[in-house]
This record gives C-alpha cells, structure tokens and sequence, in this order.
C-alpha cells in the first residue's frame, strides 16, 4: 500500500472528529467518519438511519438493534446488523486505504490496518471533566445529562472495539501517538498530526 493513512480512536468528548475534520482540510484528503455509513447503506441497501443506531456498537445478546422489517430480511436475519456493518466498514476502509491517502476516524481502522507501514495510528483522550465541559458547550446539556453521555459513549466505543479486536480499546501502547486534547492546543495537535503524515 503506497497510500498514506491515519487512523484516529477517540474519547468522547475529546474533540477527535472535529481534530480529523480540520487535519483532512489543513492535508487537502478526506477524512471518513459517517461518511463510511453512506457508502454502506449503498453498499447493503440498508437505510443510514438503521446503520446510525448500529454504528460502533456490538450486538445486543438479548435484542435486535433495529426494526424486526430490516434485521429479519433473508440476507441479515442470522447475523446482527452490528456484525454485518463492521464487515462492510472494513471491507470499505482496506478498499480506501488502497487508493488513497485519507484518515478514518473509529471503527477499528487502527486494528483493520495494523499490518500497512504506511499507516499511523492516533489515540485522543482528555481527563473526563474535561470532557465533560466539551459536551456541555457542545450539545448544551447540562453537567448531569453530559456526564451520562460521556460514559455511556465512552463504554459503548470500548465494547465494540474489544469485542471485534480481541484487543484493549484504551491500550495505549497500541498507538504510534496518544495525546491529551486538554494539555495541547488544537493548532499543535494539527502540526503534530501533520508533520506524523508528511513523514510517512
């Protein structure tokens, strides 16, 4: 693979999708995030809105994730759809990571990519009052309900990463660069990331 890619895992609440959006514009590449949702419901016929409540999270062992019409489709209806779309997910990323110099954001691209030399992957974090504050700023709820989604965002991404990578979502030593988001200015987390890509 002669492309050049960054992978990005996130905390919630730590500025990772916004951080991959403005080191895409800064590098002149794309950066996929839910943009990797539009090609699957292409791909699986599936609507985006059913991917959305699948997407980065495992399967429910007690209930289907989505309407009973979509998951009890012929093709799906002995598979999850959590299953079905991160194998689409992956599939997409190695097919994108093949032509072209991109970064992706989630979805267990840093494991899905482990093995390509041309591929560095990030870990954003923040201590969680931190993010907390981000949440509250962001979304205007208020500290009790910013807490609540902070945790259940940050369980949800771990689950899923574990669950489908046999690996520790917040394993540092995983990743060729970790950084805190609330310790580094956001035009320094940029020179850094940029300067990791243009010497690939």
């Amino acid at each position: 693979m002669n492309s050049r890619i960054i992978t990005i895992n996130r905390m919630y609440g730590s500025c990772g999708r916004q951080i991959a959006k403005s080191l895409g514009e800064l590098l002149g590449i794309h950066y996929y995030d839910n943009e990797l949702l539009k090609i699957a419901e292409e791909r699986e016929g599936i609507p985006y809105e059913e991917l959305i409540k699948v997407d980065e999270k495992r399967a429910s062992s007690w209930r289907y994730p989505v309407e009973d019409e979509i998951q009890m489709e012929k093709k799906f209806r002995f598979e999850p759809l959590n299953d079905v779309l991160f194998k689409t997910q992956r599939e997409i990323i190695l097919e994108l990571a093949k032509k072209e110099d991109c970064i992706f954001v989630g979805r267990c691209a840093n494991f899905i990519l482990r093995e390509e030399q041309n591929c560095k992957s990030v870990f954003l974090y923040a201590p969680f009052e931190k993010r907390v504050e981000e949440i509250v700023n962001r979304t205007s709820a208020d500290e009790k309900i910013a807490k609540m989604m902070v945790k259940r965002m940050d369980k949800q991404r771990k689950y899923y990463y574990n669950y489908f990578t046999d690996e520790q979502w917040n394993d540092m030593e995983q990743y060729d660069v970790c950084i805190d988001t609330s310790r580094v200015s956001r035009k320094q987390i940029l020179l850094m990331l940029s300067t990791l890509y243009e010497n690939m």
